[in-house]
C-alpha cells in the first residue's frame, strides 16, 4: 500500500507516521531531506525488530568470535563499535526527537488557529441568536399588541 506520504517498511509491514494524513503537519515533498531522514531514523530505532536485530546482530558476533576469532574476548573491536555507535546513536535520536517536537509544535498551531476560527465562527453564531432573540421578541410584542388572547393558554 504505497501512498504519497513516508511509507516505510519494517519487516515487510508498512509503517506510517501517525499524523501523515494531518491537515497541520507538513509531509512528503514538503519536508527537508533531514527531516525526511529524522522521522525514518525515529521509525526505525524506536522499534522492536531494530532492537530484536540488533541483539541478534551481538549474539553471533559473539558466539561467532568466541575466544579465539577474529576479535577475541574481551572483543575490543566490538566495545569500539558500541561505543561509537552509542556516541553516534544519541545525537540521531536527538535528531529524531527534535523533528518529533517540530511535528508537535505543527499540531499545537494548527490546532490554536482551528480554534480561533471556531471562535469567531461562534461569535459571529450568537450574534445572530441575539438578533433572532430581539426580532422574535418584537413578533410577540406585535402579536400581543394585535391579538390580546396569543398569550393565554387554550382552554
Amino acid at each position: 500500500m504505497q501512498t504519497d506520504h513516508h511509507p516505510f517498511t519494517i519487516l515487510g509491514r508498512p509503517r506510517h507516521n501517525r499524523w501523515a494524513r494531518h491537515p497541520g503537519v507538513r509531509t512528503g515533498p514538503q519536508l527537508t531531506l533531514g527531516e525526511r531522514a529524522a522521522d525514518r531514523t525515529r521509525l526505525v530505532m524506536g522499534s522492536w525488530p531494530f532492537i530484536l536485530i540488533f541483539l541478534g546482530l551481538l549474539a553471533a558476533w559473539i558466539i561467532g568470535n568466541g575466544r579465539h576469532g577474529f576479535d577475541p574476548y574481551p572483543f575490543i573491536l566490538l566495545n569500539l563499535v558500541l561505543s561509537c555507535l552509542a556516541g553516534l546513536q544519541a545525537s540521531v535520536l536527538l535528531v529524531a526527537a527534535r523533528r518529533s517536537d517540530q511535528v508537535a509544535a505543527e499540531l499545537a498551531l494548527h490546532d490554536y488557529q482551528t480554534n480561533q476560527g471556531a471562535a469567531v465562527s461562534i461569535a459571529a453564531l450568537r450574534s445572530e441568536v441575539a438578533d433572532l432573540s430581539s426580532q422574535l421578541a418584537r413578533v410577540e410584542a406585535l402579536v400581543k399588541t394585535r391579538l390580546p388572547d396569543a398569550g393565554q393558554p387554550a382552554r
